[in-house]
Order: C-alpha cells, then structure tokens, then sequence
C-alpha cells in the first residue's frame, strides 16, 4: 500500500509516542532500592527495544524507496537495544561493574550502522554536492569537534587509565562526535522536512546531547545510574520509532529540488555566527581561567572556520553571478545575458569571417493555456519547452528566455543555408508531441520561429534581433507554428518605400491605441508638443524630429495589452500591472522593425523611465535617459492629467501644472519640466482636439532617421 494513498489521520506513530512517554514516566516513578531495580530494568529495556521493534515494521510498513538507509538505521536501534539489555543484566542481574564489557562492544557497534544509513539519506536527498549545505555543516561541526576536544576527548585522554578503559572512554565522544556531523549535514541540507525528517532528527540531537552530559558527568564523577540522562535517552530512543512508524518516512528520501543558492535564511546565519564565534570566545574563557592546553585546538578550529567562512562567501558570489544571468522558472540564460553574448558572438565571427544564426521562438497562444489551465500549468509548459530547445542546441550554443514566452537562440557557425533546417528542428522539437501538465492533462503546444544570420542581414547585434523579430511577426501573422527566414537588405530605393509603409502602419497603431483609451487625441498632440519644447531647448532639428515621432508612436506597444486591463476602469491588480509596463518593451520590438529606426525604438522604450531612477522597464536616470523621452514623459504626464480616461478624470489646469512642478526633479528632468511650463504659459500647448481620422500632417508624415 502506498503511503501518499494512505488517510491523512493515520496517528499510529502519535499513539506510540504517548505511550512511550508515559512508560518513561512509570520508570522514574518505581523506587531506586534493591526491589525496584529488576522493574525499572525490565521498563526501560522495553522502551528501547520498542523503538527497534517500531522501527523495523515502520521500515516494512511505510516501505521507503531505496530500502537500505532506513533498514541500517533500524538495525543500529535493534543493536543499541541489545546494548542496553546487556548493560542492566550485568549491572543489575549478574552485580559486574567492569569497564568495558559486552554492552560496549554492542553500543559501540550501533554507531557505525546509523552513520552509514544517515550517509546514504544525505546522498538520495542532495542533488549535485550540494555546496551549501556541505560548508554550513562543517562550520557547525568544526564548532562541535572543537568542544568535544576541550571537553570530552581531551579530559579523557589525559586520564591515568588501563589502555583498554581509555580507548573505550576515547571511543565514545569520538562516535558521538562522528554521528553528530552526519546529523548536521542531513538537517543542513536541502530538501523537505516532514514530521518524519524532525523526529529522526530529534533522535539524534538528543542522542548526542545525553552521550555528551554522561561523559561530562564520568569527568567530574557526578554520574549516578537512573538519573536524568535517562530521560533523554529514552525519548531520543522514542523518538527514532515514530520516526518510523509516520506516514511521511517515505518522504524524508526525496530527491531534494535543485535550486540556485540565494543566502542563508536569517535563522541559519545567527546559528552559523555563534558557532563561528564560539573559538574566540572559548580562547578567551581558557585564556581567563590560566589552562592554555586547548590553545593549539582553538587556533586550528579557528583557521578551519575562518577558510569555510571564506568559501560559503565566495559561493554565495558566485551564485549571485549564476542568478543574474539565469532565468529562475526554465534555468535558461536571461535576456540580460544573451544580448551581453550577442556582441561577443558577432565579433568572433567576424574574426573567423564565419556566420553567427539568431533565432527568437514564441509560444502560440500562450495566454490561452494560461487562462484555461491556470498559471502553475503555463509554468510547467514553458519549463518543458525550455528543456525541449535546450536539447535541440548544440553545446557552445546560447539558449535563454527572451521575455515572458519567447525564447532566443545563439547558434555560432551556423550558414545562411542552415537557417530554415535548423529552425524547423527547433519548431518540430517543441511540438512533435503534447506536453504533460498532470497524469490526465495533455497540452499540445506549438510555436513560431522567427531567424537572421551575420553577416547576411546585418552586422550590428540591433539589426539581427530586428530582422529576426520581423521574421517572427511574419511567422505568426502567416498563422503561427511555422518558420520565416529574415529577407535581406533590398535596394535603397526599395527600403524608403517600404519604411515608409511601415510607420504609417505604426502610426495608425498609435490611433488605434489612442481611440481606445480617450476621445480626445493624445499620441498626435504629444509629437506636437514634444517637437516644440526641443526646439525652444535648442536641442536641433535632428533632435526635434525624434522627439515629435518618438512621441507620436510612444504608446504602440500599449496594442499588444488586453483590452479589458488597457481599459479597466478600477485599479490595477499586480498581474495587470506588470502587463502594462511591458508596454514600452513591445513598443521597442515594434518600432524596431523598421530598419535603421533604432534610435526611435529607444525613445520609445525610455518614455516611462524616471529621472530619479524609479522608472520602467531599464530603472535609468538622470542624463542615462535620452532626451527626446525626457521630453516626451514630461508631455505624456500632462496630456493623461488633462484628458478623460477610463480610470480617472480630467485634472484642471491648476491641478495638472501642481503635479509637474511636483514631478520635476524626481520624476521628470527639471530643465525640460521649465521648457514645457514656458510654452504652456506663452499658449503654445493648446488644448487637446478630438481624434479626427484626418491625414497627417505633412511634417509628421516625413521619414527621416
């Protein structure tokens, strides 16, 4: 039977655990004299044999997967039990003190088996070497060793004893001390942690503090049988049986998920700084009380953890590093790192005079199997599609995820003639069969593919990805899940035709997006505006005219945002509002269509940016912003303040020129916050007119870059 189909309110282990409890509770209760001793004998021989019972048919009950961490560990409690029978027959049956005798053998003996099933339960959760966890351990256990040393081992070695007696006093803390790093590297490292996993934990936490206490006790002779460590003992021996006996044992072997190494959580870095400050103050202590004997082991625990303290820092650098440049959903690369790479790619290309293959891939209809499916199942088809592309790329090639379901690949050394096959592979990959988001749920999924080659369409990491984002465009417009090869330059003549066409067809975009959102213009009044407050900044007509076009089409992207969030009257939620600053990302890829229009594409993709650095999608600030969308945010702000939209009312005059001069040196540049204010006040921004489908005017229609 398997546990995950078992009922949640199996409490055999509960039901054990009490009842072991309260037996501890009857053992203290039976007097201490001759009459007694043969009763609390037989009570406590049978809580630590119940535990190796429990323990063996939790092992046959729960069968965990592998089987033999758990049967080791089974076997040390059943080796341990026989440990303690043989020690109260020959202390209370048969009156021999002697030290060491056959318990020892036997309690000795149980150490090895459960350091052995606890090794094999760190392997089956770790993945990889788990770097981590590996270096907190240590640091806890170097703590630990060098305790133990001061004094366990260390009083113990210097005692004058028979050989034998000494070696089985060494043996003792030296096991303790060995089960006790096994113990912290398994609860230090990753994984779940079911009821299960804090009960065997609790085991051997308590195992080692009670064996500890008894040593202590030997030391300064304070040690009476029956005491308090009993206790201990026997909950620690309870403890393991439970751990046994509960539902979730299986569970405490899972594969642990890998995941990138962020920092230590605020609890494990207070406990790993005491225990890094332990050496220094323990120096002190022995420094105060004139026994300088542990100085050497206090300096070598002190280099040890200065090293280790020093290597999980200089992991946690290095994960800091992975995590910028890996996407956390898919583990691919990110945006960020392939357009860094892209530049590397094309100059060793050109240094080889070879080629260099870009392709961008996007998911068809993706926000479909979001809404039907839900958003765990989106996840997991982009975390399937990512794996199915990286096995499609060869190594050395680049894979990462381009934006929210598009992905983009590097592929050095590939030849124009390559293109279409290599792009077919990477569509026939992803949809040669459904993706599986549960055992009775099957997602068929397809994609387009979009490609460009250098140095064919361009030899400027912008002109590949513009190339490669219109052939993608084409792709899905042609219906999706198909491939489109990126067309060549064409003749001069031919190019200013075709630009031409394609900003027309932007600006009827930037109509249609203003029709949506007010009756009144917004996108033509901006360009406007903005071409006049560059020229009274005395900025240039080149400059101008970047500025009145970027303003003119700043707002495409706003095509791509569902209508009902474009539109939503309320507030928006977080989900709606992380679509709404994408916008000017899917402003950008439009506007960079149009070859040799890259200059535009930024101004559009820098409107909504801050001068205090606040802003979206880059965070620039200050003069890092170029000015034609400084110019156009200032415009922008006050064209929404002075026109109805869904989601708010028209401000006044009054109340709109509050808000830039609120606005200015924070949001907005200052000096461009003063241009506006001066036209404003000569009446050169005017009011705003209603959308008329009207031609454009003739400056507005001219091309130039």
């Amino acid at each position: 039977m398997d546990v995950s189909s078992r009922p949640a309110g199996d409490r055999r282990w509960l039901a054990y655990l009490l009842i072991g409890l309260a037996f501890v509770g009857i053992y203290f209760l039976i007097p201490t004299d001759d009459g007694g001793r043969i009763a609390r004998f037989v009570v406590y021989c049978l809580i630590t044999s119940s535990a190796a019972v429990a323990a063996l048919y939790g092992v046959r009950r729960n069968r965990p997967r592998p089987l033999r961490p758990w049967l080791l560990i089974a076997l040390g409690q059943v080796v341990y039990a026989v440990a303690d029978i043989c020690f109260y027959v020959a202390h209370y049956v048969l009156r021999d003190p002697t030290y060491p005798n056959v318990a020892d053998i036997f309690y000795l003996g149980h150490y090895p088996l459960v350091v052995a099933g606890l090794l094999l339960l760190i392997r089956m959760r770790s993945p990889g070497r788990d770097l981590p966890g590996l270096l907190d351990a240590a640091v806890l256990s170097v703590s630990a060793g060098m305790m133990s040393w001061l004094y366990l081992i260390g009083p113990r070695a210097r005692l004058d004893s028979p050989l034998l007696v000494k070696a089985a006093s060494l043996a003792y803390p030296m096991m303790d001390l060995a089960m006790l790093a096994v113990a912290i590297r398994l609860i230090m490292g990753g994984g779940r942690r079911p009821m299960a996993f804090t009960l065997l934990s609790t085991n051997l936490l308590a195992l080692f503090a009670a064996d500890s206490l008894y040593v202590l006790q030997q030391l300064d002779g304070s040690y009476t049988a029956g005491n308090y460590l009993d206790a201990i003992w026997l909950t620690s021996n309870l403890a393991l049986g439970a751990a046994a006996l509960h539902p979730t044992m299986r569970q405490v072997g899972e594969r642990a998920e890998r995941n990138t190494d962020t920092g230590p959580s605020l609890a494990r870095m207070s406990v790993l700084s005491a225990a890094a400050l332990l050496a220094p103050v323990l120096l002190l202590v022995q420094t105060a009380n004139g026994d300088l004997s542990g100085v050497p082991v206090i300096a070598v625990a002190c280099a040890l953890l200065f090293g280790l303290t020093i290597a999980r820092l200089a992991g946690l650098v290095s994960a800091q590093r992975r995590l910028a440049i890996t996407d956390v959903l898919t583990g691919l690369h990110t945006r960020r790192f392939f357009e860094a790479h892209l530049p590397i790619e094309i100059a060793r290309a050109k240094r080889a005079d070879g080629h260099l293959a870009v392709f961008i891939v996007d998911v068809d209809h993706f926000k479909s199997i979001n809404d039907r499916y839900g958003h765990p199942a989106g996840d997991h088809v982009l975390v399937e599609i990512a794996n199915r592309l990286g096995a499609c790329a060869r190594a050395g090639d680049v894979v990462a995820r381009y934006g929210g379901e598009e992905f983009a690949l590097l592929f050095p050394d590939a030849s124009p003639t390559e293109l279409p096959g290599i792009a077919e592979r990477l569509r026939h990959c992803v949809a040669s069969s459904p993706i599986t988001v549960s055992a009775d749920t099957w997602i068929a999924v397809t994609v387009s593919v979009g490609t460009a080659c250098y140095p064919l369409h361009g030899e400027q990491p912008s002109e590949l990805v513009a190339v490669a984002d219109r052939a993608l465009y084409a792709a899905k417009s042609q219906g999706r899940d198909r491939i489109v090869v990126g067309r060549a330059p064409e003749s001069p003549a031919g190019q200013v035709a075709d630009h031409a066409a394609m900003v027309d067809y932007l600006r009827q975009v930037a109509d249609e997006v203003d029709g949506k959102l007010a009756g009144q213009e917004h996108s033509r009044a901006i360009s406007r505006w903005a071409r006049e407050v560059a020229e009274a900044m005395k900025l240039g007509a080149e400059t101008a005219h970047q500025a009145g076009l970027g303003g003119r089409l700043h707002d495409i992207g706003k095509i791509v945002v569902p209508p009902e969030v474009l539109t939503k009257p309320g507030r928006l939620d977080e989900q709606e509002w992380a679509l709404m600053r994408q916008h000017p990302d899917h402003g950008y890829r439009l506007a960079a269509m149009v070859p040799d229009f890259e200059a535009i594409a930024e101004i559009i993709r820098q409107h909504h940016e801050r001068f205090d650095g606040s802003g979206y999608p880059l965070g620039l600030a200050g003069t890092d912003i170029r000015i034609e969308a400084r110019i156009i945010a200032v415009c922008d702000a006050w064209a929404a303040m002075r026109s109805d939209r869904p989601y708010q009312r028209a401000l006044s005059e009054r109340q709109a020129l509050h808000e830039l001069r609120e606005g200015s040196g924070g949001q907005f540049d200052p000096d461009v916050v003063a241009a506006f204010l001066k036209l404003q006040r000569r009446g050169a921004v005017g009011t705003l007119r209603p959308i008329r489908p009207a031609a454009e005017e003739s400056q507005d229609r001219s091309y130039r870059t």
